[in-house]
């Protein structure tokens, strides 16, 4: 059974930067296309980039491009979410999410796709 666990939240001010982490236990991501999702209170969960199995195709939203950077590394089980220029609007609890999927292709919005989802990491900009 696949888990996974974020870490890297925090508080940050306007304009800093934090790298999530998500590192998988149980089984190897190396078959699992991750997506990272998040959830502002009040609002339904989103979308925010995702990577597939190689880490050679990544989405992001359009609005977090040049900002959010998808990256991983399977020998060390891990994939990461580097945010700089933070934003007020970027508070949010972020999760991580894992879907057995070998294709070239990852789904950055369909959050039904992914089978296995960690317990999320707080974010919060502020000055």
């Amino acid at each position: 059974q696949l888990q996974l666990v974020e870490s890297g939240g925090g508080l940050v001010q306007p304009g800093g930067s934090l790298r999530l982490s998500c590192v998988a236990s149980g089984s190897t991501l190396d078959r699992y296309a991750v997506g990272w999702f998040r959830q502002a209170p009040g609002e339904e969960r989103e979308g925010v980039s995702c990577i597939d199995v190689e880490g050679d195709y990544p989405r992001y939203q359009d609005y977090l491009k040049g900002r959010f950077t998808v990256s991983r590394d399977n020998a060390k089980n891990t994939v990461y979410l580097q945010m700089d220029g933070l934003r007020p609007e970027d508070t949010a609890i972020y999760y991580c999410a894992a879907d057995y999927n070998l294709r070239s292709w990852c789904a950055r919005d369909e959050n039904w796709e992914y089978d296995y989802w960690g317990q999320g990491t707080q974010v919060t900009v502020s000055s």
